[in-house]
């Protein structure tokens, strides 16, 4: 089988390189006092200081009288093997890189000779010899230029060394920049030798900052397809949260014949050198003729000679991110695209084109309450299916599909709350049925709001968002955080409780800045976000009296705004509920009230309680819900130190170890025991615990 064409015809001008160092080494011979001394290229002689002090001509200084500098006859026939090649449709590496780069013919002649000694290991001791220095086996800026036909006094050729496209798109360095510019070595760097030889694997710290490409079909490229095609090099694409601009950008340069390279910014944003990457980056691009997507704009967001850095002429740069342009980010204007967001049905046809068949599992039923991109949906989808050869009969569960979209979350809420994992359902719910409607309103809101919100555009207008805002009112222990982790658990999603110590500050301003924050991180995240204690960020506005009720109304009507932009679930926990300012309580969607339990409900929230553990027959469930007025978080308190005690008597639960649990929760209340509340079982109490005892 033949030479490959493209490596033919760099080996044949290397070839060419190779002629004329014969040709200039001979030139030094001629002039050369000493040509077999050992030792020439370590030290000067006195007789070489002499011919220097002279001012004898060097065959690398800025005469090249006799040098050929039109094409030689073997430069000439390599040439026409290579047109020979490319019109039988054989790429060229060389050409090609030389019409990417826009490199003139000087600029392609020095490239050959930094090449050189990559290709054949002689040409090291040829360069030793020309740069009088054996130690030095890479051509000098003077070797380089004499081996071309350019004197060194050539202000233009110079320049091709300094700043010409040779440098600017890294396939040349000029190293020992310590020295003046004619000592200076060249070299090529290894990512250029790969490619000219054949190989398209990046250069591995690049590999580590790109990311792999979304093999989904979603959306229209076409009007990003026609912009590319009519020239456009830049472009933003600003996606919403189930939208991919990374899927329209692969698919638009996929249409226009680009292949894709993926740059991922969020690690390339945490890496020493981020703008070397960039210009690895860059130069990757246009090494393989490739478009360049840049995602998530917001890491770098901050650093804009990174983002002005990201310009790949003549291949399309484009960059996605989920803000609004900023025209300081760039010099040049892009091409400004709004990725439409996905709609449920699109969403739903992926999970099962990712799942395969059915086999019985409701899909829209498990995954309604996700918001996610068309690629996460895949990803999600995959990562059920393996989870799923866990199972016995190997089949994915609606568990399965809610754990892979679960594990699309990103970790910047865990920072700000404390995630906690549903492990509670409806049954454990103790409440009137008025408020387990309610409840139950608000797990169908979470499940079909994309579909009422989004697709049948019910909250039209003014950027609001797809959220949906709860508020659980009552007194403590009634079961408000309880209900919010059923909640979360019916929708398959984690519930997210937000540490108000972390978001309150004395400061003015920082509160709303801490809530922004939060809110901004949630946005991302599928989850219920509760607020507790709810009525310290987001407080009834007052009469302005001074300055600290300006800032406290600021602050509220910040809030007001940012709860109608909120795009997730959120919940928000309180006391007194007389405390929510009433614009809150306007833009909620659902209020619930919880009650303090009845009787009825307190016997059944005992039994509940007491369900796990060794129970004695004289216990009398009926009496405690009877007798003792506790909420459900006093009445679970109570049962665990009941079991404490039952644990150091033998481990059945007796009567009591309940009365005496009772009484404990009491003290900790604050509550006077009457004699009255406890009846027959007064006996029971120590001494201790009774009045005046």
């Amino acid at each position: 089988m033949g030479q490959n064409p493209s490596l033919a015809h760099i080996l044949g001008r290397v070839g060419v390189v190779e002629e004329r160092i014969r040709a200039l080494v001979a030139l030094r011979r001629a002039d050369d006092p000493q040509p077999d001394d050992p030792f020439r290229g370590l030290y000067l002689s006195e007789e070489a200081v002499d011919r220097l002090l002279e001012g004898a001509q060097s065959s690398l200084q800025d005469s090249s009288d006799g040098w050929p500098g039109a094409a030689t006859a073997r430069q000439r026939e390599c040439e026409a093997l290579a047109d020979a090649a490319q019109g039988a449709g054989h790429p060229l590496r060389l050409r090609g890189l030389a019409d990417t780069f826009g490199l003139s013919a000087l600029d392609v002649d020095l490239l050959l000779v930094a090449l050189a000694a990559d290709l054949d290991p002689r040409f090291e001791q040829f360069f030793g010899y020309l740069n009088d220095d054996v130690t030095r086996r890479r051509p000098s800026v003077a070797v380089a230029l004499a081996l071309c036909g350019e004197p060194l006094s050539s202000a233009g050729a110079r320049a091709r060394l300094l700043s010409g496209p040779l440098i600017s798109g890294g396939l040349l360095v000029v190293e020992d920049p310590e020295r003046p510019l004619p000592g200076r070595a060249l070299r090529v760097p290894d990512r250029v030798v790969g490619h000219l030889l054949g190989d398209d694997a990046p250069e591995p710290a690049l590999a580590a900052v790109l990311a792999a490409q979304p093999e989904v079909e979603w959306g229209d490229p076409g009007p990003l397809a026609r912009a590319l095609k009519a020239g456009v090099r830049l472009a933003y694409l600003r996606e919403p949260a189930t939208g991919s601009g990374r899927i329209l950008a692969a698919e638009a340069l996929r249409s226009g014949g680009y292949p894709a390279i993926y740059l991922n910014l969020g690690r390339l944003a945490n890496e020493r050198e981020p703008l070397a990457l960039v210009d690895a980056a860059v130069r990757e691009a246009r090494l393989r003729g490739a478009g360049l997507v840049a995602a998530p704009l917001a890491a770098v967001s901050g650093h804009p000679a990174v983002l002005e850095a990201l310009h790949a002429e003549p291949q399309p740069v484009l960059l996605v991110g989920d803000s609004g342009w900023d025209p300081a980010w760039t010099s040049r204007p892009p091409l400004l695209v709004d990725v439409p967001a996905s709609s449920s049905g699109e969403r739903l046809d992926l999970w099962r084109a990712a799942l395969g068949p059915p086999n019985g599992l409701d899909v829209e039923a498990a995954t309604s309450a996700f918001r996610l991109r068309p690629e996460q949906v895949v990803r999600a989808a995959g990562a059920a299916l393996v989870q799923a050869t866990l199972a016995e009969n190997g089949r994915a569960t609606s568990e399965h599909l809610r754990a892979g979209a679960r594990g699309e979350n990103g970790s910047a809420l865990d920072r700000l709350a404390r995630r906690v994992e549903p492990v509670v359902g409806w049954a454990d719910l103790v409440l009137p049925d008025a408020v387990l409607q309610a409840l139950q309103e608000v797990a169908l809101r979470a499940k079909h709001r994309e579909r009422v919100l989004g697709d049948w555009s019910m909250r039209p207008g003014a950027g609001r968002g797809h959220g949906v805002a709860a508020l659980f009112a009552g007194d403590s222990g009634t079961g408000k955080t309880m209900s919010a982790e059923v909640v979360a658990g019916e929708l398959g999603l984690d519930l997210y409780v937000v540490d108000l110590a972390t978001v309150v500050d004395k400061y003015v301003g920082e509160t709303e800045k801490n809530l922004e924050r939060i809110f901004a991180a949630a946005a991302g995240v599928n989850g219920v976000l509760l607020f507790d204690e709810a009525d310290a960020v987001f407080g009834r506005r007052s009469e302005v009296k001074d300055a600290h009720d300006r800032y406290a109304n600021i602050e509220s009507a910040y809030l007001l705004q940012r709860m109608e932009t909120f795009d997730g679930l959120a919940v928000l926990a309180t006391n007194l509920r007389a405390n929510i300012d009433e614009a809150f309580t306007r833009r909620l969607d659902v209020l619930v009230d919880f009650p303090l339990p009845d009787a009825a409900h307190r016997s059944v929230l005992w039994d509940r309680c007491l369900r796990t553990l060794d129970r004695s027959a004289d216990i009398d469930l009926a009496f405690l819900g009877k007798a003792f007025e506790l909420a459900g978080g006093s009445i679970r308190s109570a049962a665990i130190t009941a079991a404490y005690l039952a644990a150091e008597d033998g481990g059945t639960v007796t009567m009591r170890h309940l009365v005496t649990a009772v009484q404990r929760e009491y003290r900790k209340l604050g509550r006077l025991m009457l004699e009255s509340e406890f009846g027959p079982y007064w006996g029971m109490l120590s001494t201790g615990g009774r009045p005046g005892g």
